[in-house]
């Protein structure tokens, strides 16, 4: 017996611990929180965008030149390209994710999800996205490919416009590995350096092979900025543009080039833009409900199931507390659905109990002692409590499978929430209950492990 009481004192002291962790990583519960460790200011909760307000934006991805079996790897591309632009501006916890075409989704089009939260300027936003540079290598058009006439407002022919037509290459921003500043030696007139990943080495060595005393052109959004002759072929994955630019427009321009050229053209589809007020009222709301509906289920628990309600109110406080460390440590970008998972969650686990309590109360009428009652309820709740949670853990699954960014929220949460639940109602529950001695089978000990209106 000692040994479960033991037990069970580290799982209230542990209990205390993580309850102390949430309270004091989070800035709106602690009123010193500049004074806490780093450890714990580098752990307050993750708000998603309807929490904490900024910007949501839909992009439609145009891979029609792609080929299929690449489409998923460029989607990916693009999505690394995009975080690294957002990061540059400072935004704080960007979500980037793509949304791939269907059937089930109903369309075949491919979508990039972007939500920035904390920027609520949409003008602002968009122009972090669209400002990511297209960077493409051109090669001179040879003798036997159709040119375009260029033709002036005077509606002459321009010759020299003409017979400057370039072929686009495989060569892009997508393989740049990376772009730095440099000054030349003699001149010290500045330039951007290039460095191409093992494809675009390998890409840019067969071009330069091939165009050996021809132009190479590189163009920045569709403009030519560089049109080097190629005196030999280069393999070493390295280039450079030389456009007359000034100090701080070379600066520009390779922090523009870092941030990824994008490897497909994007469109804007729609934007919209939630307030920093609406995020807060929505997590005041969030908070008040999670809070009231704890304490109607608290006192609902101890005024029907006498003592083991209290435990098992006991074991439903530390079983938050796990999923709220869970929440920050992973950490959890919650949202309004998100809370509403874990509030249901928390109804999943007193479910557990209640099972459990109406087993054990079902032993003692039969005339059980109430050691073997609670031994015998938990032992024939099980099976229930099992097949219950092991369907809504599929459910949560195949929401956060098929689901869109707004209902994985809730998956997400319901599905740890089960888990964690599983865990404090089996477990927790009986391990307070066992460190309980039975003495005797009087009428307080049947009164105390009775339930309803029953004596």
């Amino acid at each position: 017996m000692w040994k479960k009481r033991v037990l069970a004192l580290i799982i209230l002291i542990v209990g205390v611990g993580l309850a102390f962790f949430v309270f004091k990583s989070e800035p709106q519960l602690n009123k010193n929180f500049d004074k806490t460790y780093s450890f714990l200011k580098s752990h307050p909760f993750r708000l998603g965008l309807d929490l904490s307000g900024g910007s949501h934006l839909i992009y439609k991805a145009d891979v029609s030149a792609v080929p299929a079996g690449q489409v998923s790897d460029s989607m990916s591309a693009l999505r690394d390209v995009i975080e690294r632009r957002v990061n540059l501006f400072g935004v704080s916890e960007p979500v980037v994710q793509t949304q791939e075409g269907g059937f089930i989704s109903g369309n075949t089009d491919e979508k990039l999800i972007v939500d920035l939260p904390g920027i609520t300027d949409v003008e602002k936003a968009t122009a972090m996205i669209g400002q990511t540079p297209l960077l493409e290598f051109k090669t001179e058009a040879s003798k036997d490919t159709p040119q375009e006439v260029k033709v002036g407002p005077d509606g002459k022919v321009n010759l020299d416009a003409t017979r400057q037509q370039y072929v686009s290459t495989e060569l892009t921003g997508r393989y740049l590995k990376k772009a730095v500043l440099e000054f030349d030696q003699n001149t010290r007139e500045p330039k951007v350096g290039l460095q191409f990943d093992a494809t675009g080495t390998k890409l840019f060595a067969d071009i330069t092979k091939a165009n050996v005393g021809k132009t190479v052109a590189i163009f920045l959004d569709g403009a030519p900025i560089s049109t080097p002759v190629v005196r030999e072929e280069i393999s070493g994955g390295v280039a450079q543009i030389s456009g007359n630019f000034t100090p701080t427009e070379a600066k520009q321009l390779v922090g523009r080039l870092n941030s990824g050229a994008l490897p497909v053209p994007i469109t804007l589809l729609s934007r919209q833009t939630i307030g920093a007020s609406l995020g807060t009222n929505a997590v005041h709301a969030g908070v008040k409900a999670a809070i009231i509906g704890f304490l109607v289920i608290a006192l609902f628990l101890i005024l029907w199931y006498r003592l083991p309600g209290v435990i098992a109110v006991l074991a439903l406080c530390i079983y938050v507390v796990i999923i709220l460390t869970l929440f920050k440590l992973l950490p959890v970008t919650l949202t309004a659905a998100g809370i509403a998972g874990f509030i249901i969650s928390i109804g999943i686990a007193v479910d557990a109990n209640v099972l459990i309590f109406e087993r054990v109360k079902e032993e003692l009428r039969s005339g059980r002692t109430i050691a073997d009652s609670v031994s015998a309820g938990f032992s024939r709740a099980w099976f229930s409590i099992r097949d219950s949670n092991i369907s809504s853990i599929i459910t949560a699954i195949i929401l956060f499978w098929f689901g869109t960014s707004l209902i994985k929220g809730f998956a997400l949460t319901l599905g740890m929430g089960v888990l964690v639940s599983m865990l404090s109602a089996i477990t927790i529950t009986r391990i307070f209950l066992y460190t309980i001695e039975f003495v005797g089978e009087g009428p307080v000990a049947r009164f105390l492990f009775s339930s309803g209106l029953s004596k």
